[in-house]
């Protein structure tokens, strides 16, 4: 799970575990979600704790319910969830990146030359 939800409750943290899982393709869009009981054994939590979890994915119309079926994540919901990551990306990860830089003296420069070694490693390629 991403470090930015370390310090949410734990119904928010299983929210976000199951949109990290839709954004990856591992839950397609019109696919069934696990049910309350299979996610609520699954983190060994009150089922409550899920039911809230749930409801968050509903209330933001990434899932769906279908009475006596279950959760369905929504058509739409990983555009959905790729703006809402990238509207936190840049306060989150680049204000706080920059922060922490300017706090370590780095210059702009230097930013630039480790974001492409950080890609070459993860990639395998050089982004130039």
């Amino acid at each position: 799970m991403n470090v930015m939800y370390e310090n949410i409750p734990i119904y928010a943290k299983i929210a976000e575990g199951i949109k990290d899982r839709i954004l990856s393709g591992e839950i397609p869009e019109g696919e069934q979600l696990p049910s309350t009981t299979q996610l609520s054994k699954q983190h060994d939590l009150n089922i409550a704790t899920v039911n809230k979890a749930v409801n968050v994915l509903v209330n933001q119309g990434i899932a769906y319910k279908k009475r006596g079926i279950g959760m369905f994540v929504c058509e739409g919901a990983v555009e959905k969830l790729i703006e809402e990551r990238q509207k936190t990306f840049m306060n989150y990860y680049i204000i706080g990146t920059l922060k922490e830089a300017r706090r370590l003296h780095y210059t702009i420069e230097d930013l630039q030359k480790m974001v492409k070694e950080a890609y070459t490693q993860l990639n395998g390629t050089d982004p130039s």
